[in-house]
């Protein structure tokens, strides 16, 4: 049985019975919310593998929760629940970092999947030799602190989104490997990211304007048929 703890944040009361009941049926410990301020306070009050997050909750909407969550947390994985053809609240999501995203209605067997699916990609432990160096990854003049977030280019602090970042961090965990497109895809938006398929390319030409600007030298490199490589020159 599984051990893993859910956060259920859905202010429809049948929703939210028939959710813990079925995750529950599966094995999972639940918390339940049914507004931002009480979600904020149980996810305050405990640490949970993984939270279901209604987008339209009254008092602090998903989105915002999201936000808060994101800013000291990049680590639980977050599912939102949308409301069909909230495409402005998925795209807001996704690039606030949430990991995936399920509309309404939907089929309790999908949610489940997407759920197992999320919590076996969750981020492992950082390596031991991250440790001894106080978290920070590097590569030529960047540097990028995977405790505190930082990320630094020479003299130059770099501000990132959180999906920018994940981008940002899976290619350092992976330089000097050619990453084709769907390896990079899934490590970051999930398998079955149903967003612009050119999702990929479009977050890094953003890296890479933020990264590059004022350095004349580019840190990632397009392979042409296959991909993306970070390394030092080319």
């Amino acid at each position: 049985m599984n051990k893993e703890s859910v956060l259920i944040v859905e202010d429809e009361e049948k929703i939210l019975r028939l959710l813990e009941l079925e995750l529950e049926i599966e094995g999972y410990q639940v918390g339940k919310a049914m507004d931002g301020k009480e979600a904020l306070e149980a996810y305050q009050s405990r640490k949970w593998d993984l939270i279901l997050l209604d987008v339209m909750l009254p008092g602090i909407s998903g989105i915002e929760l999201l936000r808060k969550i994101r800013t000291k947390n990049n680590i639980t994985p977050v599912i939102l629940l949308t409301a069909k053809g909230s495409v402005e609240d998925k795209v807001s999501g996704l690039d606030l970092g949430a990991n995936d995203y399920i509309t309404k209605p939907f089929q309790i067997e999908e949610l489940l999947a997407r759920i197992r699916a999320v919590l076996r990609m969750r981020p492992a432990a950082a390596p031991s030799m991250e440790a001894e160096i106080g978290g920070w990854l590097n590569t030529a003049d960047l540097k990028v602190n995977v405790k505190t977030r930082e990320v630094i280019r020479g003299d130059s602090h770099i501000e990132l989104t959180p999906k920018e970042y994940d981008l940002l961090l899976y290619l350092l965990k992976n330089k000097r490997q050619v990453l084709s497109r769907d390896q990079i895809l899934g490590a970051v938006w999930g398998y079955d990211f149903q967003g612009e398929t050119n999702v990929v390319d479009v977050y890094i030409r953003y890296v890479r304007k933020k990264l590059e600007h004022g350095f004349e030298t580019p840190l990632i490199h397009t392979v042409r048929g296959v991909g993306y490589v970070m390394k030092e020159a080319k």
